[in-house]
């Protein structure tokens, strides 16, 4: 099977044909085999591209595996073959799910207990998206910050595939929902899904635009701050935080860590929230099995969409770093294992 390969730490935005990249296609790399009476392999149709999967193949995320090591983390498929106890599922299944790495290759191999089943009506592609972005935004608002109907919820980095996220999952749980992104095209996307204000950072000052949009509406402050920005905006936003705010932190987007002053979080009563999705799997894995299977559930609704900025083979892997590294990317960025895969330009 074709697999990408992260041989050394580095660049993955070095093409995978260089002999420098710390990236390369192996062609006949063996299939995985069942491993257990419940285990259960997929072909993979698609994978998403995050933030975190750069970083590691960087050397700069807080997990790293031994080298060489297969990345990639949510994916989507077909069931290609069940141990002898699998009870779930049968070949031909659409299903979904992440892994902690090995999802760049045509075929994967996971137990049972892992999978879900891809709701009928869903587009395969798209729910290859789901699992890390929505998963992550979904237990952020609605398992730690409790988001609530009529909250008023501002999401930095808005445009982003968790940023995407936020603003979709916001406005299903009923909030008002603020959106800072660069860009007219991105601030385009943001308005046609029903953002209730958007903010233009090449144009404009997100402390003054929020604080104009919030008088307007007569309320008094953000309910909850989401970022997986951090740094200036990130000081800039707590200005808007009214007394008992949540804050979510997702994230170091702009390479720069924000100190949050602990003797303002004590006198206006915020709670500052961690989240590191992936280490629910282990800590937690109800709480992420039960907020996959509402996340299905409202896109087979219609309650969300998927939006992909850009699709690559996995020969082209580094391209499609490149569109992370370059915050080119609006929403996810994917690799689809078809002979046929479409990309917005660069």
């Amino acid at each position: 099977m074709e697999a990408l390969l992260c041989r050394k730490l580095g660049d993955p935005t070095v093409s995978v044909e260089d002999d420098n990249s710390s990236i390369i296609v192996s062609k006949n790399h063996p299939i995985p085999q069942l491993d257990s009476p419940t285990s259960v392999r997929v072909r993979i149709k698609a994978t998403s591209l995050n933030f975190a999967n750069y970083l590691q193949i960087f050397g700069k995320y807080q997990e790293k595996p031994p080298l060489p090591f297969i990345p990639g983390s949510d994916f989507s498929g077909i069931v290609d073959s069940v141990g002898a106890k699998v009870t779930n599922f049968r070949v031909g299944d659409p299903v979904c799910s992440f892994a902690a790495l090995g999802s760049y290759a045509q075929y994967i191999v996971v137990d049972q207990s892992q999978l879900f089943r891809v709701p009928e009506g869903c587009d395969l592609v798209a729910a290859g998206a789901l699992a890390v972005a929505f998963g992550t935004s979904h237990v952020a608002l609605v398992h730690r910050a409790q988001l609530k109907s009529g909250q008023v919820l501002l999401v930095l980095g808005a445009a982003g595939g968790v940023g995407l996220a936020a603003v979709q999952i916001g406005k299903a749980c009923g909030a008002i929902v603020i959106a800072v992104a660069r860009g007219a095209e991105k601030v385009q996307i943001l308005k046609s899904l029903d953002v209730d204000h958007v903010v233009d950072l090449g144009n404009e000052n997100v402390t003054e635009s929020v604080k104009e949009f919030l008088k307007g509406r007569r309320l008094k402050g953000i309910d909850v701050l989401y970022d997986p920005v951090g740094g200036k905006l990130m000081k800039e936003s707590l200005k808007l935080l009214k007394w008992g705010a949540n804050i979510l932190i997702i994230g170091f987007a702009s390479g720069e860590i924000p100190v949050i002053p602990a003797n303002i979080a004590l006198v206006k009563n915020w709670t500052v929230h961690g989240l590191y999705w992936g280490s629910y799997k282990i800590h937690r894995p109800g709480v992420l099995e039960d907020s996959l299977k509402e996340l299905l559930s409202w896109l087979a609704k219609g309650l969300i969409s998927i939006h992909i900025s850009h699709s690559y083979s996995l020969s082209e892997a580094n391209l499609a770093f490149s569109a992370i590294r370059d915050r080119k990317a609006i929403g996810k960025v994917m690799i689809v294992f078809d002979d046929k895969v479409t990309r917005s330009k660069l």
